[in-house]
């Protein structure tokens, strides 16, 4: 029997990607095979809005209200770390190149891939290299999966023009989500499930809508976005969590990935501001591209800035167990062994 889940997984974020490119080989060889109609077009095809919807509601669902204090400091903390870095370098590329971007990097890429972070892979590194508080943070940095935070800061920015509507549409079915997996624990299980079941159905619908040859060309500039999204969220954010911790601590270096969910992005940004269409197929394409880089990178810096913080807390006196230095759990107002 072949296992074909088991060598995906081998892949960075192989599940959405390779499907993604499964698509588009058959968008690009084959462009008429999934315009045939029926169930066929609606699902391969056109399906894109209905599944990137079902995926914020099953993310939605997975938020736990009844959070502990230590916990819900981390992920908001990572989660406004993530959202301002993004926002402040699509700013900063846009103040100084305008909508054509550093290198073809447009400020649509640069948000969309930038502010979105890999909860398997942060999920796997704080329980590499954190403790409880920092898996449970997983749950709050789902909130940055979709494009809800694209658009504000696009929106706040003034490069996009978002009626209220359109971004209060985009969030509701996280918020539906959230609601009914905090009613029924029960459902939040099952919900839970369609975060492994969707992804290889939103790639394949996002990668036939694209075509190699703009994703030969957004090659380079897509590899940059992937190293930009490890520097700036990944050491940049390690350097100030650990600054408002106290103590060195590589899980600030978690968030610095991009996920797959995030190739969505520049497709739901273009559906509430049709100014940004012919973006979508480059941006796309450097976020894919992001995700892989990111997978591969971010795992190994937070390796070394695990071994770096040890030492250098160490040097410095400081206790993996001393609360007195660690403001975020004394705020919270728990006794977790670090």
């Amino acid at each position: 029997m072949m296992k074909l889940l088991a060598t995906m997984k081998r892949f960075p974020a192989g599940v959405m990607v390779i499907p993604l490119l499964l698509g588009c080989t058959m968008n690009t060889f084959f462009p008429n095979a999934l315009t045939i109609g029926g169930f066929t077009t609606g699902l391969f095809k056109n399906g894109v809005p209905t599944l990137i919807g079902l995926f914020l509601f099953c993310s939605g669902a997975t938020i736990d209200v009844k959070m502990a204090g230590a916990t819900v400091w981390k992920g908001v903390v990572l989660t406004a770390l993530k959202f301002f870095i993004g926002f402040g370098l699509g700013l900063l590329l846009n103040a100084l190149f305008g909508e054509a971007g550093f290198l073809g990097l447009a400020p649509l890429a640069v948000i969309g891939a930038v502010t979105n972070s890999n909860g398997v892979i942060y999920a796997t590194l704080a329980g590499e290299y954190g403790d409880e508080t920092d898996v449970g943070a997983t749950s709050i940095l789902a909130l940055n999966d979709g494009p809800f935070f694209t658009m504000i800061a696009l929106g706040a920015s003034g490069m996009g023009n978002f009626p209220v509507t359109d971004i209060i549409a985009s969030i509701i079915p996280m918020v539906i989500g959230f609601i009914i997996g905090n009613l029924d624990h029960d459902w939040r299980k099952i919900l839970a499930t369609g975060m492994i079941l969707l992804p290889p159905f939103n790639g394949f619908a996002l990668g036939a809508g694209m075509n190699f040859r703009n994703i030969i060309s957004a090659g380079l500039s897509g590899i940059l976005l992937g190293l930009l999204t490890v520097l700036a969220t990944g050491l940049l954010s390690f350097f100030i969590y650990s600054a408002l911790r106290r103590k060195a601590d590589p899980m600030g270096a978690a968030v610095g990935t991009t996920a797959g969910v995030a190739t969505t992005t520049p497709t739901a940004v273009a559906m509430a501001d049709p100014s940004f269409q012919p973006q979508v197929e480059t941006a796309t394409a450097q976020t894919a591209a992001a995700v892989v880089i990111t997978a591969v990178l971010c795992p190994l810096l937070v390796s070394w800035l695990a071994k770096f913080s040890k030492k250098w807390n160490a040097a410095h006196g400081i206790m993996e167990t001393d609360m007195a230095l660690d403001p975020l759990l004394e705020e919270a107002g728990t006794n977790i062994e670090e």
